[in-house]
């Protein structure tokens, strides 16, 4: 069943048209990719759906009752209020059904001699089958959930004090507690870790009940989540079935029909001009429609090709040393974030940074610029390094100037250079002339970066330390920064949360594990993966080796030829059951703990320990039920032997 449609959809801004004659549907339960090139109009197709912008001409349907919401890049939320209260305040109907709930709940309290006890029995008993109606009690244990897997530990904390970041984590948790029918989310994984995003995955793809529209730079989730991916070039909205790895398939195949069709068609017009060139008198011999399918094919433009960001970095001759890290310590407000960390980076390496937001990456960036003296131990740049930075709010950027005017002043060894080498340096990054006088504060999150970029590579460097450069670019320009890094001789150092550009790029990784403690791991992302699962099982083992009585040593029988059970085992058979029917009865406790009203009247400090707990004993449970059913087999096949 669609959710929203666009029949014939014009928009355009001055003399450009984003969107030309689109038609589109979204259907229940759908999950849909939309990419593009930055300023194609991904985001005016995403307002336009969802009713937050009037196309200039064409027809925008949403189904009888459907609720769509937005996940805006830069969303507002209400001040005076906590997180939790902003989340909770997101969920309408059940929310005003709280509200009537408690208000019922204390006129009955507070009730005077002589008060009409019945009618706010009968009001409280109303609201509550409301509430229920609305999704029960554990709607608020679920939005705290929500705000605990993205990120955000305190529930409790002011909405006013909330970095951007923040925000979004915040705005996108109040989205899924929502559970609208079609969630359009517009970078939903800007500011995330990499935990957090995999969770994001995972519920989108399994979980979320309704339809996504996902618009995303993040290439794992595209191909992970989406079952269909829409493209927006050049006003046009094409559609593929599938994920990312589709899409890129099947916008190669596009490619190649249409170089075919011109090169037919350059075919035809050198025999037709060839033709046309003869002499007067041959030419009376031929029908008159063949000079006009000729002279029609000569008025066709060919068709545009695709500009594509050029990026090259200079590299600066190294001397002995580029990087070394020796015994490094660093507090930030009394916590300590890093601790005895010793690192040595060589030229052509590529370690990423990966770990939870708040762990210390971005210090350490800081730490390895000078930005920030160590708490202990030292820092050592060799004589000849040459350091490139990228930070992730992009704040070398002036706003206020114009985007040739920040190019010229930190461009080194331009600022005697003719306007037309700028002119077209500043091409390189897919800014034309037009774009030149445009103030920088004016320009989007992914012009904004192309920005940074076109600084960033003004000079040479031996050293290139990234934080989140991928936020805000589009794929197509991601691409063109894993090239530009591949090639690169020197060494790099980026902090990121894209596993598909850490899988591409990275000859190693650096993770933040706790407590201060980093771990290199050498590989790319899915070596990392590999590595962690191995200790995870590794860990699982260990937990499942029970302590055995003590008894004569025997000599150990080959794993491979011990089908049967010990007797320990049949023991430990024999009472698991009692074991499991234990930890189901403890999560159900939990559960029906969580769904009481109580816990939140007032205002839910337990909710997180109770939550806690829960996760804690249905691991129990799920171990216990693994374990009982290895055990059930191994004796089964000793009793068919």
């Amino acid at each position: 069943m669609p959710i929203a449609s666009l029949r014939q959809v014009e928009k355009s801004y001055g003399v450009r048209t984003v969107l030309g004659g689109v038609n589109l549907t979204i259907m229940t339960g759908e999950r849909v990719g939309l990419v593009g090139v930055n300023g194609s109009g991904k985001s005016t197709l995403a307002r336009i759906l969802a009713g937050m912008v009037a196309p200039d001409a064409g027809e925008v349907v949403h189904r009888r009752g459907a609720a769509i919401a937005y996940l805006e890049q830069e969303p507002r939320l209400a001040p005076g209020q906590t997180v939790l209260e902003a989340v909770l305040g997101g969920l309408g109907p059940w929310t005003t059904a709280r509200d009537r709930y408690d208000a019922a709940t204390r006129a009955l309290e507070h009730a005077a001699p002589g008060a009409d006890l019945e009618a706010l029995i009968a009001e409280q008993a109303a609201a509550g089958a409301e509430l229920e109606r609305c999704g029960g009690w554990g709607r608020a244990a679920e939005a705290e959930a929500y705000l605990a897997q993205l990120g955000v530990r305190d529930p409790a904390a002011p909405t006013d004090h909330l970095s951007g970041g923040e925000r979004r984590r915040v705005a996108l948790a109040t989205l899924l507690a929502r559970r609208p029918d079609l969630a359009v989310l517009d970078e939903p994984t800007n500011h995330l870790d990499v935990a957090a995003i995999e969770w994001l995955e995972k519920h989108l793809a399994e979980h979320y009940p309704g339809a996504v529209l996902l618009i995303t730079h993040d290439r794992y989730i595209l191909d992970r989540v989406c079952t269909r991916t829409l493209e927006v070039d050049r006003g046009a909205v094409y559609s593929y079935d599938g994920g990312f790895a589709v899409y890129l398939e099947a916008k190669a195949e596009r490619a190649a029909l249409a170089q075919r069709t011109e090169a037919n068609r350059q075919n035809f017009l050198r025999s037709e001009l060839e033709w046309l060139r003869r002499q007067p008198k041959a030419r009376t011999t031929k029908s008159r429609s063949r000079v006009e399918r000729a002279e029609a094919e000569l008025a066709k433009a060919p068709p545009p090709r695709d500009r594509a960001v050029e990026l090259s970095l200079e590299a600066s001759a190294p001397g002995k040393t580029i990087l070394e890290l020796r015994g490094l310590a660093l507090d930030v407000a009394g916590r300590r974030l890093v601790r005895d960390l010793t690192l040595l980076l060589n030229p052509g390496e590529r370690i990423g940074v990966v770990g939870p937001n708040g762990s210390g990456k971005t210090t350490l960036l800081r730490a390895i610029t000078g930005e920030l003296p160590p708490t202990a131990g030292e820092v050592v740049r060799g004589r000849n390094t040459a350091l490139a930075y990228l930070d992730q709010n992009r704040s070398g950027l002036d706003d206020a100037r114009t985007v040739y005017d920040n190019v010229v002043e930190r461009r080194r060894g331009l600022d005697s250079a003719h306007p037309l080498d700028i002119a077209r340096y500043l091409e390189r990054f897919l800014f034309d002339s037009g774009a030149y006088a445009q103030k920088v504060g004016s320009l989007s999150g992914g012009e904004r970066a192309r920005v940074a970029l076109a600084v960033l590579l003004s000079g040479a460097a031996n050293l290139v330390l990234l934080d989140e450069p991928t936020n805000d670019l589009d794929v197509a320009t991601l691409g063109a920064v894993e090239e530009m890094l591949l090639e690169f001789p020197g060494a790099a150092i980026v902090v990121t949360h894209d596993r598909w550009f850490l899988d591409r790029v990275a000859t190693s990784l650096l993770a933040f594990e706790g407590d201060g403690k980093l771990v290199r791991y050498h590989g790319n992302y899915g070596d990392y993966l590999d590595k962690l699962a191995e200790a995870r099982a590794q860990e699982a083992a260990a937990v499942k080796e029970l302590p055995r009585a003590p008894g004569p040593k025997v000599q150990a029988e080959p794993r491979a030829a011990r089908r049967g059970l010990t007797l320990p085992e049949k023991k430990e058979l024999a009472g698991i059951m009692d074991k499991i029917e234990a930890a189901e009865a403890e999560v159900q406790a939990l559960e029906a703990r969580l769904a009481d009203p109580a816990v939140y009247s007032g205002g839910g400090g337990e909710v997180p320990e109770l939550l806690k707990k829960l996760e804690q004993a249905r691991a129990r449970a799920a171990t216990l039920t693994a374990r009982w059913e290895d055990l059930e087999r191994r004796s089964a096949e000793s009793s068919s032997d």
